[in-house]
């Protein structure tokens, strides 16, 4: 959730040192994450902002998003064993898999956008 006064490029950095980098306890390797941080937030790209359909909307408030890619590398992912930060109940790398039920179950419009994403993807090293 953006926070009051805060810009959704912060919401999103933000939200992803807290959930993908505050395990690491080594300096250098914490360095080293901002550094690739910086790099990989550089290059994002929308792949979807507007309303979404969620069980909270209602006729006087409803829920709107940003969804970003930002692809990182292997060095990156390596640094990304995933630990549930504050506000999340669990995190796990997850392949692009029709026959994963974790994967096909994924929750509201996210399956469609990395289904969008994966298929960008598969187009371009064609």
């Amino acid at each position: 959730m953006v926070d009051v006064g805060e810009s959704v490029s912060v919401t999103v950095r933000r939200e992803f040192a807290e959930e993908a980098g505050q395990h690491l306890a080594d300096p250098v390797l914490h360095a080293r994450f901002e550094q690739l941080s910086a790099r990989l937030f550089s290059s994002g790209q929308v792949v979807y902002r507007g309303y979404v359909d969620d069980p909270r909307n209602t006729d006087n408030a409803w829920m709107e998003t940003t969804a970003f890619h930002f692809h990182c590398d292997a060095e990156m992912g390596a640094l990304l064993p995933l630990h549930a930060g504050d506000d999340a109940a669990d995190v796990t790398w997850l392949d692009v898999d029709e026959a994963d039920e974790r994967y096909a179950g994924l929750y509201a419009s996210h399956k469609q956008w990395v289904d969008q994403v994966a298929a960008t993807l598969k187009s371009a090293r064609q």
